[in-house]
């Protein structure tokens, strides 16, 4: 299939056979993540309670992280897909250059200052001197390896503005195949491996996504984006153009920066209640990453339609693409609150053996389980806001709804008595209060006359 067969399945298409095809390589790949996630929690399991809380606590500023990735990948997700549509390859190709050598530059800046503040950020979340221990060495590796990260994630955001969400599944997924492999053997020193602890899980996750990045890149320089991008190495840092792509990306970037810093007090707040609350809201986490990672898969799928067929000069169309992305994804995270609901302790029982771990993850599941819709329809309108490239109504929805988590989880928990609870009841009532009002916001259709 040509670059401009594409471009007419997207614009001209079957919209639920076109969103299941874009969606469903992302979703696949991102189950691939959870497995990832959820092995990395069952081998450190074995170490104990703090290196389960230092892996919950280093996770925020992992989240963080990510967070920037969107200043680069939102803005090149919208800008190429626009330009895609419209069938103006030359300008596609450019950003493409223009999104990797700003990851690049990105990358470098977040591993420098990352490694110097990383042990100020992890003291400050409140953790206990075994888990702090552990968590500074695990945290730093990831650090080392930052631009690969990026490099990575800019490169997905690249294949999926084009409308290939094939190719970046199947790189990912050998990505963590390569460190489901590796963690054991780093972890707990199998064969002529080294003995590292947690940090094992840290460094298998690098070395796999420095050889995902070889991969992807190779197959850019080959053509399969539908076009040859020439001279991709000669990463000219052009700032104005910089300033396009941030533009975009920086409202989304602002408002997941702020959704991570709220998690920081929270983690504070859970620390109150001891390691084992850490740890529970860990495995709580993880588990519900399952709907976050299937709603992600379906908002890539709306992000790259709305972005192609508002090129294209379809806005009736890349908003009904977006209505109907939105009902998949909710109708698929009902199974997960379905399972939240209905067998929580045989979960959380797969990695913990020690009650007042389990007892409290099962709370986290039963609670959170009662708002996984509420996410979907959140994740998905940012993809919807994000293709469009107006990303300020999702910013200004998103965090007045983060930061409120402080003091409603506090009041919560020790004004109310509710105890830990109060934090996971904190996370259901903001997330349902934010997903109507973003879908309202959306309804008005005004980010169909958004120029990018």
């Amino acid at each position: 299939m040509d670059k401009n067969e594409k471009v007419d399945i997207i614009t001209s298409g079957p919209i639920y056979k076109t969103v299941f095809s874009l969606a469903l390589p992302v979703v696949i790949g991102m189950l691939f993540e959870f497995a990832l996630h959820t092995t990395d929690y069952f081998w450190v399991g074995k170490l104990g309670a703090s290196a389960q809380d230092a892996i919950t606590t280093t996770m925020v500023i992992v989240w963080t992280i990510f967070a920037s990735f969107s200043l680069v990948t939102i803005g090149v997700t919208a800008i190429i897909a626009r330009f895609v549509g419209a069938r103006d390859f030359d300008q596609a190709k450019y950003f493409v250059k223009q999104g990797l050598s700003m990851s690049i530059s990105l990358g470098i800046i977040v591993s420098i200052i990352g490694y110097i503040v990383c042990p100020y950020l992890i003291k400050f979340m409140g953790t206990g001197e075994k888990t702090f221990a552990i968590a500074v060495p695990y945290i730093r590796i990831f650090f080392v390896s930052a631009v690969f990260y990026f490099l990575m994630e800019t490169s997905y955001a690249i294949f999926r503005a084009i409308g290939d969400t094939k190719t970046p599944t199947k790189v990912g997924i050998g990505v963590v195949l390569m460190n489901l492999i590796l963690d054991p053997l780093l972890i707990f020193g199998y064969g002529p491996f080294p003995e590292l602890g947690v940090s094992g899980a840290s460094l298998a996750s690098s070395i796999s996504v420095f050889i995902g990045v070889i991969v992807i890149g190779s197959l850019i320089l080959k053509g399969k984006l539908g076009f040859v991008v020439e001279d991709i190495y000669k990463l000219k840092p052009i700032m104005k153009n910089y300033i396009r792509i941030g533009k975009i990306g920086l409202p989304m970037a602002t408002q997941q920066f702020i959704f991570v810093s709220v998690y920081w007090f929270l983690i504070k707040i859970v620390h109150e209640f001891g390691e084992s609350a850490g740890a529970a809201m860990g495995i709580g986490n993880r588990m519900e990453s399952f709907s976050y990672l299937t709603s992600f898969g379906f908002s890539v799928a709306a992000s790259t339609m709305i972005g192609q067929n508002l090129g294209a000069k379809k806005p009736q169309r890349a908003e009904h693409c977006a209505w109907v992305t939105i009902g998949i994804a909710i109708s698929l995270t009902i199974v997960t609150t379905v399972l939240f609901l209905t067998i929580p302790e045989l979960i959380v029982g797969i990695f913990t053996n020690d009650k007042l771990v389990l007892k409290i993850a099962v709370d986290y599941l039963i609670i959170l389980g009662l708002s996984q819709g509420a996410m979907a329809l959140e994740i998905v309108l940012e993809g919807a806001f994000g293709g469009a490239g107006d990303t300020v109504p999702p910013m200004i929805v998103m965090i007045p709804g983060a930061v409120i988590r402080i003091p409603l989880a506090y009041y919560l928990c020790f004004n109310l008595d509710w105890g830990i609870n109060g934090v996971w009841w904190t996370l259901t009532f903001t997330s349902l209060a934010k997903a109507v009002v973003l879908a309202f916001w959306f309804k008005r259709g005004n980010w169909k006359l958004k120029e990018v």
